[in-house]
């Protein structure tokens, strides 16, 4: 019983952890738009949730170098594999950063990200509904 209330919570606090690193990643990669040889940034958010909810392929887990080390602990938020974008038109210094390419991939984020609260709202109060017997 506990899972079935538990579990679509847990999948939008996944997405959104997901949601809000990649927004952090696509506002780094606008500001810095004029640095020379910066590579923009970015990961496959499909993925990442699914390696988050266990049906992709996890990140590799932290490798000991010596064994007197004591072993990791796995992150608490789900980590993405970080890739670089692939570059639209070169540039002289060697910067990467598309500016439309990022604006619209941050607001889109931004939209999903809003969406994922929005459903968690709606969520919350279906259950508090069921709850209280209204």
């Amino acid at each position: 019983m506990v899972d079935a209330v538990r579990d679509p919570l847990q999948f939008h606090a996944q997405a959104l952890a997901l949601r809000a690193q990649r927004q952090q990643l696509l506002a780094s990669n606008i500001a810095n738009a004029d640095t020379p040889h910066y590579k923009a940034r970015d990961f496959d958010f499909r993925q990442a949730l699914a390696n988050a909810q266990g049906t992709g392929s996890a990140p590799p887990a932290l490798a000991r170098s010596a064994p007197a080390h004591l072993p990791g602990k796995g992150p608490e938020a789900p980590v993405a594999a970080m890739l670089y974008r692939t570059e639209r038109q070169g540039s002289v210094d060697g910067n990467t950063v598309d500016l439309d390419v990022e604006r619209a991939a941050f607001a889109e984020n931004a939209i999903h990200y809003e969406a994922n609260i929005g459903f968690i709202n709606a969520y919350l109060r279906m259950l508090q509904t069921a709850i209280q017997g209204q």
